[in-house]
């Protein structure tokens, strides 16, 4: 039999009370020493008081213990009044009613001698934020005002702005603001004087939306007087009351150059400041107040480079990272300034990850003739780090550095050491990089060519790598000896390669070989292009029908388009555009220079892109049947599956065939017309009426492609009927969307009509619905736009699910699929894509 039930003998923590029991037990306990003054007292109530705080902390309603808590602060003792006066600011706004006891004690103690719980009193009652209660906000905060003592001036300046945000037009009528400009200019404590300057700025600017008034008082912050006067004090304030004081700097407008001098000689010691924040912030003043005078900006940047340096190498690691952050901005803007201390941006073996990888842009920005060798020299250390992304990083550095044309000799010998060492995202890595050094610098294609060819394609796992490899062996075969063969191996595993991209590179480093050593890659040719027509993913299907179209129409034709005479590329994209980078500029010290994108990009949801919404299908518009946008329904959800990135799509295939059966076209090195000489535009792949099949399948036949026979390369699907008045609400759609499997993952190109018609996304909706298929919601900006569409069929009212991401600088759209009746998710699939590729068109 069991043993019996031992009782524990341990008590329960006060942070972890036994419940309701609890609660009545403290609230009996602190109902007796309510108004006790024996001695002790107040060291009970403390026990007490922190239990109640601990329970409240913990998530605990201990709100039934309102009223005795407030006849407990009755006392002079001030930790006692914190605790009750963070008791009361936590349930005051939920509980209204109960706010209104705590109104006569906290007036009270505005009025106690002791100017600490006259401040606490004054910042309690200001932080109840209950409308109904803002007229006995008034008379303390006057009060408050005028106080002897600075910490209660302090607090009271904070609460005007407080009561602005509760009742803006009580804060007006009272004339505070007035009070706070006299304050701002006659205040004898800084702090206070800085707190005016915040408050002011605050509601001027809000009230200068519906009022001219608020605007031009506004405007006299940023006044001569007013900026001088503050820059004279500016010694006696806080750190940060500085960089606020800073900030105002920037929005004034010197009369001329001699005030402008006059402004940074008195700024000058804030460079030499310990607080990472009121250096940046100066720097930002010097760096807007010299834009327009060139020379004297470049001396800026002479002058601003030894405190930033500084401050990276004295602070903590996040202080490093922000400071490098700005570090790397301004090196964009004048590389050669920082040139010569490349030094100071070499990594530490103890820095976290972050500072590293942000150093190592440093080093590649700021690498020229005079420094490369010794930056590629320590970048190479780093390819041996055992923090794999940062060896990754630093071999991409010096790839980077490579292409910017300082002293390629010796990085191309670096980065042909690296293929050779046995590490796997090292060769990987390095792969990428003698790819575009070869597209930049075809000079050099003999030697890496010598070294490309002895690396096993077996042995090359990642995606990207495996592209970079299979591109060299197409472009450079007539100088690889074995490339037909590793090409022709590479089909033969056409089933095994499951990224979409090796299957592209891998059709026309095929194709490209073919032009160059015909007989040797005429099998491969043939069993690539049988395998790419049969190849489920779009983009691999259609390369493969246009190269074969292509072939059908003149073999020539095909080499001019496949394998033309190439150029060497001299400047590769840039990621960001100069405008985002000055508008990055322009908001100096702040976090858009942490985040590398201006602030409109993170703090708007309307200009976030379709992947930056979080993980709910409520943040997106819920669409109804018409079309109409409405208002959305927050929907809970955690499923991955709603809002992933392209780079996360699944790249699923039907099944292909390479059997040896399949030959590409003889080709002797003489173009001849093919048998058909009928535009391409009038090319199909099965039987034309009135045409001899003998002759316009010739190439078929050499394939071993029998599309003559009936095999279309997208087979017909069957019918399908959905119903045009399907109705679905968004809680189940997505309670389906989290349970059901993903059934099909394709990629869909559209029309450059339709992509032109996307400015508003309603077109799309109205064209889908004509086809039956609802949006349920939708959601974005261009270039990225999401859509969770809908349908049903008609005969068992099967539902099928589909997100669809439209990317309208590429005119791709990537589709996920969800179906209650799986076996049907491909005749939908393909009437989806037949309604979405029709989208614009006449």
């Amino acid at each position: 039999m069991p043993p019996p039930h031992q009782q524990s003998n341990r008590s329960p923590s006060p942070s972890q009370p036994s419940g309701k029991s609890e609660v009545s037990d403290l609230k009996s306990q602190l109902r007796q020493l309510a108004g006790s003054r024996a001695p002790g007292a107040d060291d009970a109530k403390r026990d007490l008081f922190k239990k109640v705080i601990s329970n409240m902390t913990i998530g605990i309603d201990v709100s039934a213990l309102f009223g005795e808590m407030v006849m407990c602060s009755a006392t002079s003792d001030i930790v006692l009044k914190k605790m009750c006066y963070l008791y009361v600011g936590n349930y005051a706004k939920g509980n209204p009613d109960l706010a209104l006891l705590t109104i006569n004690f906290l007036q009270r103690d505005c009025k106690d001698q002791d100017p600490m719980i006259r401040g606490l009193a004054l910042r309690s009652l200001c932080s109840l934020r209950v409308a109904n209660l803002v007229e006995y906000l008034v008379g303390p905060l006057g009060s408050g005002l005028k106080d002897n003592n600075s910490y209660v001036r302090t607090v009271a300046v904070i609460g005007v702005l407080k009561l602005y945000h509760i009742s803006a037009s009580t804060c007006i009528d009272a004339d505070f603001p007035a009070t706070l400009k006299h304050l701002l200019l006659n205040d004898p404590d800084t702090q206070v004087v800085a707190n005016c300057l915040s408050a002011l700025q605050e509601i001027w600017t809000l009230e200068s939306t519906t009022s001219e008034e608020a605007a031009r008082e506004r405007e006299t912050l940023v006044s001569k007087p007013v900026v001088y006067y503050l820059l004279n004090r500016i010694k006696e304030f806080s750190e940060w009351a500085q960089c606020l004081l800073l900030d105002l700097v920037t929005k004034y407008i010197p009369s001329d150059n001699n005030e402008i001098f006059d402004i940074m000689n008195l700024l000058e010691d804030r460079l030499q400041h310990a607080n990472g924040a009121v250096v940046l912030a100066t720097i930002k003043l010097f760096l807007h107040l010299t834009l327009s005078m060139s020379d004297v900006h470049q001396q800026v940047y002479e002058r601003i480079k030894a405190p930033l340096l500084t401050q990276v190498s004295s602070g903590s690691p996040e202080q490093s990272y922000a400071i490098l952050s700005h570090l790397h901005l301004l090196v964009m803007r004048a590389p050669h300034i920082f040139a010569s201390d490349y030094k100071h941006f070499y990594c530490q073996y103890n820095e976290p990850s972050y500072v590293k990888k942000l150093k190592l842009e440093m080093l590649t920005a700021v690498a020229n003739e005079s420094n490369t060798y010794e930056i590629v020299t320590e970048l190479c250390e780093y390819a041996a780090n055992v923090d794999i992304p940062i060896a990754r990083e630093s071999i991409r550095a010096v790839g980077k550095i490579a292409l910017q044309q300082y002293d390629v000799n010796a990085i191309v010998d670096r980065l042909l050491q690296f293929l050779e060492m046995e590490k796997d995202y090292v060769t990987s890595e390095a792969l990428v990089l003698v790819k575009d050094l070869l597209r930049k610098y075809p000079q050099w294609s003999q030697d890496c060519i010598a070294v490309v060819g002895n690396i096993s394609s077996k042995n090359v796992h990642e995606p990207k790598a495996k592209a970079a490899l299979i591109w060299m062996l197409g472009e450079y075969s007539q100088d690889m000896q074995d490339a037909p063969y590793v090409l022709e191996s590479l089909v033969e595993n056409w089933d095994e390669e499951h990224s979409a991209e090796v299957r592209l590179h891998l059709l026309t480093a095929v194709m490209k070989c073919f032009f160059k050593r015909p007989p040797e890659t005429q099998k491969a040719l043939g069993a690539a292009l049988a395998a790419g027509v049969a190849d489920f993913h779009q983009d691999v299907r259609g390369r493969a029908l246009f190269y074969y179209r292509l072939l059908q129409y003149k073999v020539s034709v095909a080499e001019s388009v496949v394998n033309p005479p190439k150029q060497a590329v001299s400047v590769f994209a840039n990621t960001q555009s100069n405008e985002i980078k000055d508008r990055i500029f322009d908001e100096f010290n702040t976090l858009s220079v942490v985040y590398q994108k201006p602030s409109y990009m993170f703090t708007d949801k309307e200009h976030r892109g379709a992947f930056d919404f979080s993980d709910e299908l409520g943040n997106l518009s819920i669409t109804t049947e018409s079309g109409d946008v409405v208002a959305a329904e927050r929907v809970e959800a955690n499923d991955k599956d709603l809002l992933l990135g392209t780079t996360e799509k699944d790249e699923g295939r039907g099944p292909s065939s390479n059997g040896s059966a399949y030959s590409a076209p003889s080709y002797d090195g003489s173009f001849a017309p093919s048998a058909t000489s009928q535009p391409l535009a009038d090319l199909a792949f099965s039987n034309t009426p009135g045409q001899d099949p003998s002759s316009s399948l010739e190439l078929e036949d050499l394939f071993g492609l029998d599309f003559s026979v009936g095999t279309a390369a997208t087979p017909s699907p069957p019918s399908l009927n959905l119903n045009a008045k399907a109705a679905l609400d968004p809680r189940t759609f997505q309670q389906k969307w989290r349970q059901l499997p993903i059934s099909i993952s394709e990629e869909y190109s559209l029309s450059p009509q339709g992509i032109a018609l996307l400015t508003s996304p309603h077109a799309l909706l109205q064209h889908m619905l004509s086809h039956s298929i609802h949006c349920i919601a939708s959601g974005g900006q261009s270039p990225n736009l999401k859509f969770f569409f809908f349908a049903q069929k008609v005969e068992d009212a099967s539902t099928y699910l589909v997100e669809c991401i439209i990317n309208t600088s590429s005119a791709k759209s990537q589709i996920k699929i969800k179906a209650d009746d799986q076996s049907s998710s491909p005749a939908f699939s393909t009437l989806f894509q037949s309604a979405l590729s029709n989208f614009g068109l006449p």
